[in-house]
């Protein structure tokens, strides 16, 4: 029998995104989902979306936002301690509590699943890096723990869905589901093998694009009077960063 797993990150705020691809992973007929972090963030509907990552998802990880949301102080930016306060007391404790990591066996590989890098869900890893970054991915670190190194690391944070494979070894990026910033169509990954299974047996990754109406969700932005929403829609239409524009 073949197992499925669902991978998802980077939903920030944007419900309209995540709904449509719950339901595309749903009609796959996809039961475990595992969440990468940053659920909330950057757009109008952290709230909703963190309640329905809670609901909807095995696993969550901590991203970075989902790190230092809960420590927000009322004198940082005006759309950072916007993002704080459309957060519930119970939401924020809930991100705050998420662990760093989680690691998996399938189809004999070692997978390892987290945000940005094994450092830190706050030390950025991109699409073009070094070797020794590379290597960095699969190393046991005080974040990940002592278990047996990965063969397989997927990690989310940069918003661009790639995969490549080294030396037997493959590090994947899932993407974003609701800021994606390849192209503008929100991604998600499917692991398909055998789940806890140490020998080996076929084994797949395979990255899903699902439209949404972005449109619908950037007047959300509008009429909630979000800040930032300006930058926030364009990167939604071209999915070129903010800082780019």
């Amino acid at each position: 029998m073949t197992d499925r797993i669902a991978l998802i990150s980077d939903v920030h705020g944007n419900l309209g995104a995540l709904e449509a691809v719950l339901a595309d992973i749903r009609s796959r007929g996809i039961e475990q989902i595992i969440n990468l972090g940053d659920t909330a963030g950057k757009g109008p509907r952290g709230e909703a979306a963190v309640r329905l990552c809670r609901e909807a998802c095995a696993v969550n990880v901590r991203g970075n936002w989902d790190d230092f949301l809960p420590g927000i102080a009322d004198d940082a930016s005006e759309g950072l301690v916007w993002w704080r306060d459309e957060l519930s007391p119970s939401s924020l404790s809930w991100l705050g509590s998420l662990p760093l990591s989680h690691d998996l066996v399938m189809s004999g590989r070692r997978i390892r699943l987290f945000h940005a890098s094994a450092e830190s869900p706050h030390v950025r890893v991109h699409f073009h890096h070094t070797p020794e970054q590379f290597a960095g991915m699969f190393a046991n670190t005080d974040m990940t723990g002592d278990g047996p190194e990965p063969d397989v690391v997927g990690y989310a944070d940069i918003h661009d869905a790639y995969v490549e494979s080294v030396d037997g070894r493959t590090l994947f990026n899932v993407g974003s589901v609701g800021n994606p910033l390849d192209e503008p169509t929100p991604s998600y990954v499917i692991l398909e093998g055998a789940l806890g299974v140490e020998d080996s047996a076929p084994f797949g990754i395979q990255f899903m694009r699902v439209p949404y109406d972005v449109e619908a969700e950037i007047a959300v932005a509008q009429e909630l009077r979000m800040p930032e929403r300006d930058v926030w829609a364009v990167e939604l239409r071209t999915a070129v960063y903010r800082g780019r524009q």
